[in-house]
């Protein structure tokens, strides 16, 4: 196989000919992987084995590269010395004869704080927000208010809706208009003058255990007749001396 091939340079993705920009935080510790150079090679067999050096520099303290897999690490801590930038320059080779190449230039940038880091670093980061479990709470929580909500309106509604009782009215008793004429003496008679006192007689005397009765005056239709009857008699019973009658006209 004819090494007629140049490794190409996959990683770190830049634009070619532009220069690959890293940063990291001031404080790193010794050995973090800064960056990590990867190049392919469409020979075959040896010629396409890949090696990586360094070929500048501006530190050779602070930083170290793996020849076979391209790791660029921190050999140390920064001191307040250093400075902020530093720039590298890979050089990706094969095995053939002759060797055939590629570079690629890395500036590295150092920060104060690893927060800062995150905020200048133009590499996408996404964040999923909500997870399925979290979507779901969100929507039974939302049905829920919801029809707690209807509930509360229905309810309100109907009894807005909801009939007052009336109240009854019981008219002043007219007692010039009223005629009655007693037919015995006995005290438990009651003199009535419209529908509300006969409902108050009724109620009374029903309370007492007796039957009262209202008929019309035949004669005339003038008036009504109200028997008050103890219980225990029946209608047919009834006699003058058991029986209280009023007349009152219409």
């Amino acid at each position: 196989d004819q090494n007629d091939n140049t490794p190409s340079i996959v990683s770190p993705w830049r634009v070619r000919g532009s220069v690959v920009e890293e940063v990291i935080p001031r404080s790193t510790e010794k050995g973090h992987l800064v960056a990590k150079v990867v190049a392919i090679d469409a020979d075959s067999e040896q010629n396409a084995r890949v090696t990586y050096q360094l070929l500048q520099i501006s530190d050779s303290t602070l930083f170290s590269l793996d020849q076979y897999n391209g790791e660029i690490r921190t050999t140390r801590m920064f001191s307040h010395r250093d400075p902020r930038q530093q720039r590298l320059v890979v050089v990706a080779k094969d095995n053939g004869e002759p060797a055939l190449s590629a570079t690629v230039t890395i500036k590295i940038s150092t920060v104060e704080h690893s927060m800062t880091f995150l905020e200048t670093t133009e590499l996408p980061l996404e964040y999923e927000v909500f997870t399925n479990l979290n979507l779901y709470l969100v929507i039974g929580l939302g049905a829920v208010s919801f029809l707690l909500l209807i509930t509360i309106l229905v309810i309100i509604v109907l009894k807005c809706q909801k009939p007052k009782p009336k109240a009854i009215k019981i008219p002043p008793a007219n007692r010039n208009s009223m005629i009655s004429q007693r037919s015995s003496t006995i005290a438990d008679s009651t003199l009535i003058s419209s529908d509300a006192y006969w409902y108050s007689l009724f109620l009374a005397e029903t309370r007492k255990g007796k039957v009262v009765m209202r008929q019309p005056i035949i004669p005339k239709g003038a008036g009504y007749f109200v028997s008050s009857i103890p219980r225990s008699i029946g209608p047919s019973e009834t006699t003058d001396s058991r029986a209280s009658t009023l007349e009152f006209s219409k």
